[in-house]
């Protein structure tokens, strides 16, 4: 499986990136990322019978997940987790429209739940950069 090798390098260096550049914001999204991706693998159904229904255990995962990001875009003056908090809103909608229509294709679903992964942590490290950069701004202001 290369591609969830190639998930989780990105997800450590992400994630270790957010961890030691950012502030608390990025800090705790970073966190939520590491615990619900470690979460995911340990809730999810064996190969065999992935996603062919309701992934239970991985859609708690993803609504406390969300429930994180929201609360992370609630109360900080930021606008990019507030776009992590509405991608993972549409992780959370997989698992609904799974449970409304059981006909739904299993590798459509696991497409739907595992597609906004890779922008999260896109916008995540964006968010890290940006705020490093307006820190380091007020720092030479604040200097001269």
């Amino acid at each position: 499986m290369p591609y969830l090798n190639a998930f989780h390098l990105v997800l450590a260096l992400t994630c270790g990136y957010a961890l030691i550049r950012g502030c608390s914001d990025e800090r705790w999204v970073a966190v939520t990322c590491l615990v619900a991706s470690l979460a995911t693998r340990l809730t999810i159904s064996p190969l065999h019978q992935r996603y062919s229904g309701v992934e239970i255990g991985v859609f708690l995962v993803d609504l406390a997940t969300f429930a994180a990001f929201t609360f992370v875009a609630l109360r900080t003056q930021r606008f990019w987790p507030l776009w992590i908090a509405g991608l993972q809103l549409t992780t959370v909608m997989a698992h609904i429209l799974k449970a409304i229509d059981t006909s739904l294709f299993p590798i459509a679903y696991a497409a739907a739940g595992r597609l906004w992964s890779y922008p999260i942590l896109l916008i995540l490290v964006v968010g890290t950069w940006r705020n490093r950069r307006r820190l380091l701004r007020q720092e030479r202001a604040t200097a001269a």
